[in-house]
Formats: C-alpha cells, structure tokens, sequence
C-alpha cells in the first residue's frame, strides 16, 4: 500500500520487491492520490477496500510504503483484523533474515530497540485500550518500565558493537600500514555490486536477485595494473533508509569512509528516471556517512541487456549527476580492464623503489614480510646482498626506508609512479 501526492513517484514496484525479499507472497497491491489521513495514513475509503481484500485473499499482514504512527497502525489492525507495518519495518525484517555476521545481527537488534523507544509510551497506552495485531502483550506494561527494559537492551548491545567496532578499527590500522591502496564498492542495493566484486577478484561471494544479499563487508586483494588494491564490499543503499538503520550500520559502512577511491555502481537496465533516482539516493547517502570528497568511479552496470543508442544515452544522463562513467557487465565480464585502468587513475601514486640491503636473519625476516605486505616486483640475492624492488603507496615506503637503513641498507632509486 502506498499514499502519495500527486507530484510523486509510485514506489509499489519497490515496495513488492521489499515484501518478495522478505519472504512474503503479495498478493494485491493499492495506491492512493491525497493528503496523509492523521488517523488512518490512507482515507476511510480505502480501509474499507483493504479490509474487503484482507478477507478475499486471507492476508495476514499490510506493507505500507509510508511511514506509520502507531496510531495509524494501531487503527488499521483495529479496522482490518491484521498488522500493519511500514517500509523500515518490511527493510528491518530483510535485514534479520539476511544477517549472518554477529556485528550484523547486533546492528538489526539495535535499529529495532531504537524504532521502539521511539514508540513505545505510544504503543503502551494503545496496547492498554485494547489489544490488537502487533500491541499484544503490552498492555501489563508501566510505560516508564517498559522503556527503561528497552534502554537497557539497548546499552548492552552498544557496549558489544564497541568492543567489535574497536577490532575492526585494529584490523583497518593494520590494513592501512601496508602498502596497498583501497577501494569500496557502493550503489543501490541490487545493482550488481557482490557481481562486480566476484568478476574483479576471481572469488565466489553470494549474490542473488533479491534485495540486500550483502549486509556485512568482505574485503579482498585484486590487482590493478600491477597495483595491488584492498577490494571492499559492503551493504546496498535504498531509497529513505531510515536515519536509525545508517547509524546502525555506520561501522559496516566505514568502510567506505576510509577507502582511497569508490565504485558507484549502477543498474544500467532500469528506467532513466529511476537510474537518476538511485544515483541521486546514493550520492546522498555517501554525503551522510562522511565519505564525501573521496575520489568515485560511476560504473554503469548491465550493459549486456542494452542496446549501443541506450547504453549511450544512460552514459550521458549520469555524466550530469555522477563522475567517471565507465559501462560495463560485472556478470559478462565485459570491460572489466576498462573499469580497472579507469580506477587504477583515482588511487594515490604509487612509489617504485629500489634497494639494496645485507643478508642476515634480521633482514630475511623483513624481506619476508615485505613480500606479505607489498608489490615486490623483483629480487636479486649477490654477495650477500639482495636487491629489492617494490612498489607501494608514499607512506608505506617511508616505513619501509625506515627499516632499510635501519638494517644497513641503501636506496638505489625512488621514482613516484603517475
């Protein structure tokens, strides 16, 4: 069910993909022109032919498009015998299904005591008048102890996402010491980007045609040209996700905050207006999270289902919103070498160096690390020396050439890379 004004844009499409995402079967779908009703969301009309379907198909929930009161809920169950919930409902319980990660199970857990602080002396005082679908069971309830339980609740799962959220900051400090470059890919849920990650490093990360497939960030070394890079894949974006859902998941998305360059992937096989929207929703949300002014390539995804005139034409609408557009198909594989010289241009400049330095126990364990850690390109052992040449990003080098003379060793020749 979705109420809209007139100036706009019919979400039902969307709307059935969130409910088919979650596990439901729709099985009628109604739109409606006007004003929000205070008590109803929708008008007294509309209810009554809600009701009428509830009962001809046997319904067993309503999906608003729309945000709901409790009193709107509390009414439409009242009035049609069934639950009502809305759109960041329908998403939280996608996300439950698909969560599989602790850090993303935490998250979902904490979104949804946060929607119920916000809720509950509301749902308390309704669920006291009389029980209906989704106020059951709250009635017994002291409002003030009733939302000091879910505080609690919501402090303990804190104190928990800190304690992960502080190992992930040592693993991104790790990852930061070493001498690659990183990228995140970015985009509307949907739009390919588990498919694009497994087309660059070769690996079989789960995708699917439903929505959100991916909910937690799995990052991976691809080769650029030479470069090695830190690949990062993470959650899909969505039309008005909620406020509460971002600072949920604000550590996945990290992430995309600390990466050195984005890919902006993009559904090239939707409409125009909606290839407009979602880039427009995702340019957004990368401004919320703080990754704003980090260097993006705009990948124009599926263009095995389009013809050269559309595949041009969708190349010039996102040039106006978006940079770097680059067409390809992730499933294909069709210009992939396209998308990673384009890419390999945003990451910092490399430095190639060369160095000499003495064998020792000391110094074979620091060349072994550096194989771990950097792109060694060549080594020569001769007179007890080896050779090394490497290239890295600036920072890393200097730590390097820290250890290098630390180790009696000298530097043979530092180019920076364009």
């Amino acid at each position: 069910m979705q109420r809209r004004l007139r100036n706009e844009p019919s979400s039902l499409k969307e709307l059935g993909s969130l409910a088919g995402a979650a596990g439901y079967t729709v099985v009628a779908a109604v739109e409606q022109v006007r004003k929000a009703d205070p008590g109803f969301q929708i008008g007294r009309g509309k209810v009554e032919e809600i009701t009428r379907l509830v009962k001809k198909y046997d319904a067993g929930k309503i999906i608003f498009d729309n945000k709901l009161k409790s009193v709107q809920a509390y009414n439409l169950a009242k009035e049609t015998g069934i639950e009502a919930i809305d759109r960041f409902q329908i998403i939280l319980e996608i996300f439950t299904r698909r969560a599989s990660t602790k850090e993303a199970k935490l998250q979902i857990q904490l979104a949804k005591l946060r929607y119920e602080l916000a809720h509950a002396k509301e749902k308390v005082r309704l669920a006291r008048m009389e029980e209906q679908p989704g106020f059951m069971g709250l009635g017994a309830y002291e409002v003030d102890v009733y939302h000091r339980a879910v505080q609690r609740q919501v402090h303990t799962i804190q104190e928990k996402l800190r304690k992960i959220k502080g190992k992930r900051g040592l693993h991104r400090k790790r990852r930061r010491e070493l001498g690659f470059s990183s990228v995140s890919l970015a985009g509307y849920t949907y739009a390919g980007k588990s498919t694009l990650f497994n087309a660059l490093v070769q690996e079989a990360v789960p995708t699917s045609e439903k929505l959100f497939t991916t909910l937690s960030t799995t990052t991976r070394i691809v080769e650029l040209f030479g470069k090695r890079v830190l690949l990062t894949d993470t959650v899909g974006f969505i039309d008005r996700l909620p406020l509460t859902l971002i600072e949920a998941f604000r550590s996945t998305l990290e992430e995309t905050i600390f990466s050195d360059s984005i890919l902006l992937i993009v559904d090239g096989s939707e409409p125009l207006e909606d290839i407009e929207r979602k880039v427009s929703v995702s340019l957004d949300i990368i401004q919320r999270i703080g990754a704003h002014g980090i260097p993006i390539v705009t990948v124009l995804n599926k263009i095995d289902l389009l013809s050269e005139f559309e595949i041009q034409k969708r190349t010039e609408v996102l040039k106006a919103a978006a940079s770097n557009v680059v067409p390809i198909s992730a499933l294909h594989s069709i210009n992939i070498s396209l998308l990673k010289q384009e890419l390999s241009k945003r990451l910092k400049n490399y430095v190639h160096v060369t160095f000499s330095i003495p064998l020792s126990d000391e110094t074979l364990s620091f060349l072994s690390w550096l194989f771990n850690y950097a792109d060694v390109r060549n080594v020569k052992y001769e007179n007890n020396y080896a050779k090394v040449v490497f290239e890295a990003v600036s920072s890393f080098v200097d730590k390097v050439l820290g250890r290098v003379e630390q180790y009696g060793g000298t530097v043979k020749e530092l180019v920076e890379l364009e």
